[in-house]
């Protein structure tokens, strides 16, 4: 299935899906069209049983230099409420999706384009790349973009970053945990296309309780982590997938998921 926008385009090969950027002659800006319709396909992935995994690619030199600036200049306040709205609904709808999202980054990824990155739940980044959040140099610090990296990288490593507006290499954001790997460009394609498929191969039913686990757990204190885990470890034991999967490890043989 593939599906067309200006900007954006969707094509799923069971099990995967990729969401790809492509405006690389504007170094695929985040307008608050695109931010939309990323949105909306995105949820529409959601609620296909048949993908399991989301990579988010883009065409050209460029992973995504971040907002239009185009857009953003001259446009008062509510319009800018609305431009910047659209952005935390897509960081927000990346998380609330059942499947893992990995960003498959081949070029430079500036302020918000820095935060599709940081708020995939996974990302691997040809050698080559690049990451900045660069905001604070034009008078308009990357305060969105601030929320997903201070997650990743921490406060002293997100604050350089968002302060100097300094770019960093891929082997430096690998380090400091923006990306989970930086790979030669020439290998960027298998690097993803493995990483989704280990990740595929698994129940999409748990998969999700997983991921949704994760996000639940991680910014609240330890006991009411616990908490909220051992709940969840107890509903996910029951589902049929658990049963099943247990049952092969048990019989040593392959599972067989009904992704329930």
């Amino acid at each position: 299935m593939t599906e067309n926008s200006t900007a954006v385009t969707v094509e799923v090969v069971d099990p995967i899906a990729t969401l790809t950027l492509r405006a690389p002659q504007r170094r695929n800006p985040l307008s608050k069209d695109t931010m939309r319709t990323a949105t909306r396909l995105l949820r529409e992935l959601d609620a296909d049983p048949q993908v399991r995994v989301i990579v988010i690619a883009a065409e050209g030199p460029a992973f995504s230099a971040g907002h239009d600036l185009a857009e953003v200049a001259g446009a008062e306040l509510d319009d800018q409420r609305e431009i910047f709205g659209a952005c935390s609904d897509l960081m927000l709808t990346l998380h609330e999706v059942r499947q893992p999202v990995i960003a498959k980054v081949a070029g430079m990824a500036l302020a918000a384009g820095c935060q599709l990155v940081a708020t995939c739940d996974l990302a691997i980044a040809a050698d080559t790349a690049r990451f900045s959040t660069p905001g604070v140099k034009i008078g308009l610090f990357c305060s969105t973009p601030m929320v997903p990296l201070t997650r990743a990288v921490g406060r002293k490593r997100a604050m350089h970053m968002l302060l100097t507006g300094e770019m960093i290499d891929a082997a430096t954001a690998a380090d400091w945990g923006l990306i989970n790997q930086a790979v030669p460009a020439d290998e960027l394609d298998r690097a993803v296309a493995q990483l989704a498929a280990s990740i595929a191969a698994s129940s999409s039913a748990t998969l999700a309780i997983g991921k949704r686990a994760f996000y639940d757990q991680i910014d609240v204190s330890e006991p009411a982590a616990y908490e909220l885990m051992s709940e969840t470890m107890a509903v996910n034991a029951v589902i049929p997938d658990a049963k099943e999967g247990i049952s092969a490890f048990l019989e040593k043989r392959p599972p067989v998921w009904s992704d329930r």
